[in-house]
């Protein structure tokens, strides 16, 4: 496949999503500095403190957690600064960006709902409750983790502690740091994100991702306990976008081929398939440019081993209660 190099398919395709990549990368770099300049972390940290103590995390991982209902990307960037001070180990980086999973998904569930409600109807509401529900399960799952994997925390380090909030503080020099270490960082990013981005853009170009998709597509008929139909929506799903795998699903279930259970378990299954190259595809570029390149690939590895092992047992939970 020969590289298309046009005017509009590189502006649509590669210099306007980085234009706005590097945007919400910026804005996110600056608010994570500020944030943490004004320590202001420790307020947001008191609305996640039960979990985060349960889950033996510091007070900018529970803080993280409260941010990440706001931006990813500033959730993910306060991680990347205390990560880089040492104020948190690998193990607990990889816990607190794990710990986000339910955050992360609220941030995103409005837009899920409301585009899968006029296709499905009333099958929106359980599919996105059931892959809710499968959000809450991870971020459970890491507090129970982290007993056992992470250090009990020190009477220095327990979440929340306000002791120096008491004290006044100077926002003219907070601003100035914050600029000053924003400036200093945003090349770094940039550095990193800008040809890892163009590099993905030539893979995409090339076919790399479509053929990627269009393999596992192909697998879909190794799911027998789905119907024929049902199938078709799950390699929509994962050939083309979600919304295509929603649109086969309205015609079906508007022609009576399909029950509401086998749509969303085709869905889930579309889901569970489809995610880890999409995520590996649009969230590389931008975790290589807050994280370190290594630990950006080990941090979407996980996330999506464990957002398919929970999507996976709620829907085969769902399909036992529904049978």
């Amino acid at each position: 496949m020969e590289l298309d190099l046009s005017w509009p398919v590189l502006w649509n395709g590669l210099f306007w999503p980085l234009i706005r990549l590097t945007f919400f990368i910026s804005v996110g770099l600056l608010v994570g500095n500020l944030i943490e300049s004004l320590q202001w972390t420790r307020y947001a940290a008191k609305l996640a403190d039960p979990l985060a103590r349960r889950a033996r995390l510091k007070d900018v991982s529970a803080a993280s957690f409260t941010m990440a209902f706001f931006s990813g990307i500033t959730a993910n960037t306060m991680l990347s600064e205390a990560h880089e001070k040492d104020i948190i180990s690998d193990r607990e980086l990889i816990l607190s960006n794990l710990f986000n999973s339910l955050p992360t998904y609220f941030l995103h569930l409005p837009t899920i709902f409301f585009i899968a409600a006029p296709f499905i109807g009333a099958a929106a509401a359980t599919y996105v409750g059931l892959t809710a529900f499968a959000a809450v399960i991870r971020t459970m799952a890491i507090v129970f983790a982290g007993k056992f994997l992470l250090p009990p925390l020190t009477e220095g380090c327990l979440p929340c502690r306000l002791k120096e909030m008491e004290e006044k503080r100077d926002t003219r020099s907070a601003l100035l740091k914050t600029w000053k270490r924003f400036k200093k960082r945003l090349p770094k990013v940039l550095y990193l994100t800008c040809p890892i981005y163009t590099m993905f853009f030539v893979l995409k170009q090339l076919g790399l991702f479509a053929w990627l998709e269009s393999f596992m597509a192909g697998g879909a008929g190794l799911f027998t306990f789905l119907p024929p139909e049902a199938l078709s929506i799950v390699a929509f799903h994962m050939a083309a976008e979600f919304t295509a795998g929603l649109a086969v699903a309205s015609a079906l279930i508007a022609d009576t081929a399909l029950t509401q259970t086998q749509v969303i378990l085709a869905l889930m299954l579309g889901n569970v398939l489809s995610s880890p190259v999409r995520a590996f595809r649009h969230q590389f570029p931008y975790y290589a440019g807050i994280f370190r390149p290594r630990m950006a690939f080990k941090l979407i590895l996980y996330n999506q081993l464990l957002r398919c092992l929970t999507i996976a047992l709620v829907g085969a939970a769902y399909a036992l209660i529904a049978a």
